[in-house]
């Protein structure tokens, strides 16, 4: 990817308190308004909203009145409803909201695509589905499409970009991880084009050489949503700035474009601030026109339902990390509650899209047709020194744990990338961020092979599989010392043999350089590691 024109293209009325705008939040139920095409309300079946403790009676959840966690691992009557939207009220408009995808365009799979959330595929069957219910959607993106730099991550963010094309999105913010790539690569998705429309990216603080608006004013089925987007202040010095790249002030910029947007006299104002809790919430208490702020702070799964953001009529929704989540917050102008707010995970229940897995697929063979030099990923020497023989050199003495290892799911790894068991439609054995983990030889934590290690599936057929010499080093001196290739006495002998042992104590961070949160979410648990390590015991 150059970033030239002719490049492959992988390319939310301020409300008179806060009660109006939280009362819906995750389906409370509500006189429909005349017209509206629906009669039922977005609570669970057979059962009532129950209203939080005096103090907050301004929020109401869907939940069983004897239901006090909020944890949906634990939630096994129903009681947090992911399809409760689908029982509301038709609404003016729905936003869709999503981000921090962090190079995530789908969920790994290494433990199974029913364990684990998000992804492209999931997301447009979502989405389809609530167009299919026939309401105007607005979808939106939060940013921070990648994680990486390098080519592969050019590649993915306009694998990505066209992904949002087609999803028909409407706003996207740059998130600080994007705006590392080149200015070239940017610049592709939003330069006017007579092939391909440039995407609706959107910043009131992120000048690209005036390529980016500061705000929009979108007109949907007859409302009109005002929106401007920050990105936060304490993500200015990660991203750098420079000539193309201008980077101001987030409450400068607010400033500047606030009076153009209020008086705009739009029905709903959105602040998408790209920017921590705390930094989202102080721009909510400075610029109180917004009703709703989106953040893309805080870690993990996003809250339930909106939070009131003290000190004004603001709400604040979260959009959680590794687009494992979709927001969906509906919208009336004319009702109470005027707004409705559902999070739904991207879980197995939604099933793939075709279009999304043609795009996997594209992106896959674009990788193969780059190759590791096309993606700038040049072999680097291993920090012993030696180099990698393969796991048959050490099943000539070490018989009985190679034994082990072939009945192991470490010796097929490599195969599950040529022959998926899950998305079997897309290969993967050109990926270099799964062949890191899959085969043997290669630097698992930057993606990048080491000198003898594997390269292609002819080539290195001794290093398929997740090998010996992966947790051990590369074993290239100590098999010419065994095999008497090379002379050594015995201290030297020794200490060879040394280098090559594995503790037990420290196996379990080996382990995780793989088998990370990403990959094997439950390995990081009290026990998990004992219950792994029986599976392979040598």
């Amino acid at each position: 990817m150059g970033g030239s024109k002719d490049c492959i293209r992988y390319r939310l009325f301020v409300g008179s308190n806060v009660v109006a705008l939280l009362l819906g939040f995750v389906g409370c139920s509500a006189k429909d308004p005349p017209g509206n095409k629906s009669v039922q309300n977005s609570t669970v079946a057979g059962e009532n909203p129950v209203h939080v403790p005096a103090g907050n009676e301004n929020v109401v959840q869907v939940r069983n009145k004897h239901f006090q966690g909020t944890d949906t691992e634990n939630d096994t009557n129903g009681l947090f409803d992911e399809l409760a939207f689908k029982k509301w009220p038709v609404p003016d408009f729905a936003l869709f909201i999503t981000g921090r995808q962090y190079g995530f365009i789908e969920p790994c799979g290494c433990t199974g695509l029913d364990n684990q959330k998000g992804g492209l595929a999931r997301r447009h069957t979502l989405l389809n589905n609530v167009r299919q219910l026939g309401w105007p959607v607005f979808p939106l993106d939060m940013g921070n499409q990648v994680r990486r730099i390098g080519v592969q991550a050019e590649i993915k963010y306009h694998m990505t970009m066209e992904a949002l094309r087609e999803l028909k999105y409407q706003s996207i913010v740059y998130g600080p991880d994007d705006l590392r790539l080149t200015f070239e690569e940017l610049l592709v998705e939003i330069y006017p084009d007579d092939e391909v429309s440039p995407l609706p990216y959107l910043s009131a603080n992120v000048d690209l050489l005036d390529f980016v608006p500061r705000y929009q004013v979108k007109e949907v089925d007859g409302r009109k949503i005002g929106l401007t987007a920050v990105l936060g202040g304490s993500h200015h010095a990660r991203v750098g700035g420079g000539e193309d790249v201008l980077l101001i002030d987030p409450q400068e910029a607010l400033d500047e474009i606030w009076p153009q947007l209020e008086s705009e006299n739009c029905d709903l104002y959105v602040l998408l601030a790209h920017a921590s809790i705390e930094e989202s919430q102080e721009l909510a208490r400075q610029f109180r026109g917004f009703s709703i702020v989106i953040t893309a702070g805080g870690a993990g799964e996003p809250n339930y339902r909106p939070e009131p953001i003290e000190g004004t009529d603001s709400v604040l929704v979260q959009v959680g990390t590794k687009g494992m989540y979709v927001g969906l917050l509906g919208f009336y102008a004319d009702s109470q509650p005027r707004l409705r707010y559902q999070r739904i995970a991207l879980d197995a229940k939604w099933k793939d899209s075709p279009e999304m897995i043609r795009l996997l697929g594209n992106y896959q063979h674009q990788l193969e047709s780059m190759g590791l030099q096309g993606l700038q990923l040049n072999p680097v020497a291993h920090w012993t020194g030696h180099e990698f023989v393969g796991t048959d050199q050490c099943g000539g003495c070490h018989e009985q744990a190679h034994e082990i290892w072939l009945e192991t799911g470490h010796a097929h790894a490599t195969a599950t990338l040529v022959r998926p068991p899950e998305r079997y439609e897309v290969p993967r054995h050109f990926d270099p961020e799964c062949l890191s983990c899959h085969v043997t030889g290669w630097n698992s934590l930057r993606h990048l092979p080491y000198k003898t290690g594997y390269v292609d599936l002819e080539t290195s057929a001794h290093l398929h599989g997740n090998g010996c010499e992966n947790c051990h080093g590369p074993g290239s001196a100590h098999v010419a010392a065994e095999q008497s290739e090379k002379v050594v006495d015995e201290d030297q002998l020794n200490k060879l043999r040394a280098e090559m042992r594995l503790t037990l104590g420290n196996a379990r961070e080996s382990c995780m350089k793989c088998h990370d949160l990403d990959n094997s979410p439950d390995f990081a648990q009290e026990e998990s590691f004992d219950r792994y390590w029986e599976e392979i015991a040598h």
